[in-house]
């Protein structure tokens, strides 16, 4: 069974400029449920994680201030949302959700989180919407429970995953692929494992040439034993923030061919939500819902 993270935390009430996006976490589960691609029974409540698996990740530092709402203004603005506690429970119920979903993923081969890929947070600090980096506390509770020995962070958001490479740098463990923008947010990138920057207005061809190039390479290369799939459909032509023109169609086929690379590989595979920001909240929740469907169509 496809067993899916989900809390009505992750639908938080915020300021009027960013209620738009978080509808799409709301929506996810109701569509998938409305035209029976799941039931009730494929989602569940992960609650709050244990703080000391994102110590292993965050500093105690920033851990305390985030718990007591203690960040600074210039680091709210730099997250994009004004702190407070109920956001603070989220990325936690978030967090939480992408480890247990390592548990399902080991017994189903793929698991889903309908949030997370929040892989602008760095150690020390919070960017981009991002407060605590869900794949990057995921893996080090995979490394730490030995239950895994080497990582693949399948990043394809538009976004690079910053956070997520610098804090991985110096890990041999973790290996990031980053497949983004090259003129899109962050400005400045970090180093990944491997970056493959695509041009402004990057079509379907060319995307996924890029990946059916490179993907493959990896796996043999790195020899992975987990995977991170961190799905964002901000790649879409019609995304306001992406400025790249891949189709719903060529999203649905990066999809397809991650989920049949961790399948051919025999590798478990945790999906994370990642961006999208179309002006049709419409586009946004089909082109997600792909995801679920054609990880369904594989796996049972």
């Amino acid at each position: 069974m496809l067993k899916i993270a989900f809390d009505p935390v992750y639908v938080h009430p915020l300021p009027e400029g960013h209620r738009f996006p978080m509808l799409k976490y709301e929506l996810i589960p109701e569509q998938l449920i409305y035209e029976g691609t799941c039931t009730k029974d494929n989602f569940f409540s992960p609650g709050l994680v244990d703080h000391q698996w994102i110590l292993g990740v965050h500093t105690a530092e920033y851990l305390d201030d985030l718990l007591h709402l203690r960040l600074s203004p210039k680091a709210q603005r730099k997250i994009g949302f004004a702190l407070n506690e109920t956001l603070v429970k989220r990325e936690l119920t978030i967090t939480q959700g992408t480890i247990t979903c390592c548990h399902y993923a080991f017994e189903h081969g793929v698991a889903f989180n309908v949030a997370g890929g929040t892989h602008h947070a760095y150690a020390d600090s919070g960017e981009g919407f991002c407060l605590l980096n869900d794949v990057a506390v995921a893996s080090h509770y995979l490394l730490e429970n030995k239950l895994a020995a080497k990582i693949l962070v399948i990043d394809l958001d538009v976004h690079q995953g910053n956070g997520t490479a610098r804090i991985f740098e110096n890990d041999s463990r973790v290996f990031t692929f980053s497949m983004h923008g090259k003129d899109n947010y962050p400005l400045h990138k970090e180093k990944s494992d491997l970056d493959i920057e695509l041009p402004t207005h990057c079509e379907d061809e060319a995307y996924l040439s890029l990946l059916y190039d490179h993907l493959p390479r990896i796996l043999t290369g790195q020899q992975p034993d987990f995977l991170f799939f961190v799905s964002g459909v901000d790649i879409l032509k019609t995304d306001k923030l992406g400025k790249l023109s891949v189709s719903p169609e060529g999203c649905r086929k990066r999809d397809e061919f991650v989920f049949k690379m961790a399948k051919d590989f025999r590798l478990p595979i945790v999906t994370v939500m990642g961006g999208g920001y179309s002006p049709k909240i419409a586009d946004i929740v089909e082109a997600h819902c792909n995801t679920y469907r054609v990880a369904n169509d594989l796996y049972f």
